[in-house]
């Protein structure tokens, strides 16, 4: 399966042309073959905002998901799409998944809040559940998600080959995005997708891990790119035949007792 993940630098509020930019990027992965396409969190509005501004982008929702249910429709790709949502009148950093024949197959919501993001939104349930798709079974969390080691843990144990990871990661915590990537992959054998914004002080360095946590590409610091890699799924079952972590795993420690 080719990936490719938009780097995109996100201008605060500045929705109309983050989008316009994001889909001449999508245009240029798919017509290089990438199968799926995934954004950036936050990626249409920008992330250092107040809720008004949260509010405003929400209501942009609808034409941004019609136009790219039809653009993966057209294009045969299947889409990760972060976008702020609003449900029962509570705010959430969330996503869609997009089927390749444009259908919305499933929805996530950030389940850990950072800092200041306690202040405008609410936390998603912490439930976590690969998706079958046409190029794969994947897994979504949302940035400060993948800081915590189980609900990669989880995703993996139902069957997830990767797990994508779209992000806002500030400079400052460059190294714990360059630690924890690859060890979410290690310890579950699963690939890890890091996709990052840049400029407005994200780190970029947009990534794809493998099952052994080996980074097979990478973005830059600050540039605007396309980070594509031919992501081969037989790599999983030799990296486990040599590191047999989720066959020797003790179900007992599974957290919220999942077996």
């Amino acid at each position: 399966m080719k990936i490719a993940l938009i780097q995109i630098h996100s201008v605060p509020t500045e929705i109309n042309s983050n989008v316009e930019r994001g889909i001449e990027m999508y245009k240029k992965a798919a017509s290089e073959g990438a199968e799926l396409i995934a954004f950036p969190e936050m990626w249409t509005c920008g992330y250092y905002l107040e809720t008004f501004d949260f509010l405003a982008a929400v209501k942009e929702n609808d034409w941004i998901l019609d136009k790219f249910s039809s653009l993966s429709k057209e294009l045969g790709v299947v889409t990760i799409l972060p976008l702020p949502q609003i449900i029962d009148d509570d705010l959430y950093i969330g996503l869609y998944v997009i089927e390749s024949n444009g259908k919305i197959i499933f929805e996530y919501q950030k389940s850990f809040l950072w800092g200041r993001e306690q202040d405008y939104f609410t936390h998603g349930k912490r439930e976590y559940t690969a998706i079958n798709t046409t190029v794969g079974r994947i897994g979504v969390l949302i940035c400060y998600d993948i800081e915590f080691p189980e609900p990669a843990r989880l995703l993996a144990l139902d069957g997830a080959e990767i797990i994508f990871v779209p992000s806002v990661w500030s400079k400052p915590a460059r190294n714990r995005w360059d630690i924890q990537l690859p060890a979410r992959a290690l310890d579950n054998t699963v690939f890890i997708v890091g996709i990052n914004n840049v400029g407005e002080g994200a780190c970029g360095h947009t990534k794809i891990i493998s099952p052994i946590g080996d980074v097979l590409a990478e973005g830059s610091d600050d540039d605007e790119e396309i980070v594509s890699y031919d992501v081969n799924f037989d790599l999983i079952e030799i990296v486990r035949e040599r590191i047999p972590y989720l066959t020797e795993y003790d179900t007992a420690l599974t957290p919220g007792g999942r077996r």
